[in-house]
């Protein structure tokens, strides 16, 4: 098990597992990969399956071009020490723009209704909305130190930072970009989501063992639960019923059960699990493998909701960090944090089909239904710098 000093970083009916999507994978392995492929794939991913072998160049590029156009809309990431968000185009695979001069962005976040998008600034201790189609500025709000996440409540109004260096979690109107409120939490506080139903947010503390639990109705931390070491980010199941954690200290993810607020579930998985995150259709749970520096971790793992345990471990890159899954489950996107690139995995042949060079250090991720025209990169200009200045998250040290 690695030392947890390394970097840290929702909804719908149960899918068949032999729909359309599987379909159209077999075909490609077929053709792609040749028979061996495919009868892997017949047979059903299993635990026990070896991780899938690089391709050739010509089957990645086959595998590529047929998943083209199979999902649309946008995916942002905040590349930290490029400075900058690379926006892909789902539908190519390709950064079709950039927007510069955001310093040390962590973590990005969608709104849920796709037209703004959210990004902290480490370095100016800021939250920052920008309009999704524009890419203007919208406002910039006083965080507190070295803020690590940024997300969106449900209903869109709200607005949470999670600060690591103050052991805080800040409250921002959106539609006002006012502060709102200062809630202490637990030591460290690094990766965070609401509820589906909005009335919670769950904080993972990475420089403690526990999930601090947010009435968002108060604005008050009313729980903090026990979970392991090192835990660094949350997912929720769609119907809200359980929540999901990464303990990086431990390689484990925990299922919590929410009205309980106990754990009732482990399985290992890679060194370093960061991010995590459920496919929409609640068939997995997605655990980034991050490791360290020095020795990265190179893998997902994904975990069957029903069983709770991993159905297959696929190679991704050189340390996978953030994880996002399209609304139609059909393509999770994976940040690799030393290897600067993202993965695109299909989820229905488990395997990634391409992949996307853009900043340096990506670490958050995120999915927009909304299209961005293709441009040159846009540099935006923040007013002057809020909050302590000075003190970015560092991607080795939780909490920082």
């Amino acid at each position: 098990m690695s030392d947890p000093t390394h970097a840290l970083d929702q909804v719908g009916p149960e899918k068949p597992r032999f729909g359309k999507g599987w379909l159209i994978t077999a075909v490609v392995l077929a053709v792609a990969g040749g028979a061996a492929g495919s009868l892997g794939l017949l047979r059903g991913a299993t635990a026990e399956d070896p991780v899938q072998p690089t391709p050739t160049a010509a089957q990645s590029a086959s595998t590529e071009a047929f998943h083209s156009g199979v999902v649309s809309g946008t995916v942002w990431v905040a590349n930290e020490d490029g400075e900058s968000l690379s926006i892909v185009d789902a539908a190519t695979n390709r950064v079709i723009t950039s927007v510069e001069g955001i310093e040390g962005p962590h973590n990005v976040q969608v709104a849920p209704d796709s037209r703004t998008v959210w990004a902290v600034s480490g370095h100016d201790s800021v939250a920052v909305v920008l309009d999704a189609s524009t890419l203007d500025v919208q406002g910039a709000v006083p965080t507190g130190v070295a803020p690590a996440h940024v997300i969106v409540s449900p209903d869109g109004t709200r607005v949470y930072t999670s600060n690591g260096a103050d052991d805080t979690v800040t409250v921002i109107d959106s539609l006002s970009k006012e502060h709102l409120a200062t809630i202490p939490v637990g030591k460290g506080p690094h990766g965070m989501r609401p509820s589906p139903d909005g009335r919670w947010v769950f904080v993972a503390n990475v420089s403690d063992s526990t999930l601090s639990v947010v009435d968002t109705a108060t604005n008050t931390n009313v729980a903090d639960i026990e979970v392991g070491k090192a835990p660094a980010q949350v997912a929720f199941s769609p119907d809200g019923t359980f929540v999901y954690a990464t303990l990086s200290g431990e390689d484990t993810v925990v299922k919590i059960d929410v009205s309980r607020r106990e754990v009732v579930g482990r399985v290992s998985v890679g060194d370093g699990p960061i991010q995590t995150y459920v496919s929409p259709d609640n068939r997995y749970v997605l655990a980034a493998n991050q490791g360290t520096e020095e020795l990265p971790g190179t893998t997902i793992s994904v975990i069957d909701t029903a069983t709770f345990t991993v159905t297959r471990t696929v190679e991704t890159g050189k340390g996978p960090h953030g994880v996002v899954v399209d609304p139609s489950s059909t393509h999770a996107y994976v940040t690799n944090l030393y290897g600067d690139d993202v993965a695109v995995v299909d989820l229905h042949g488990l395997r990634v089909v391409a992949r996307i060079p853009v900043g340096d250090k990506p670490n958050g991720i995120s999915f927009s239904t909304a299209l961005v025209d293709e441009r040159s990169p846009v540099t935006v200009s923040l007013p002057e710098r809020h909050g302590a200045a000075g003190q970015r998250h560092s991607p080795d040290k939780p909490g920082h």
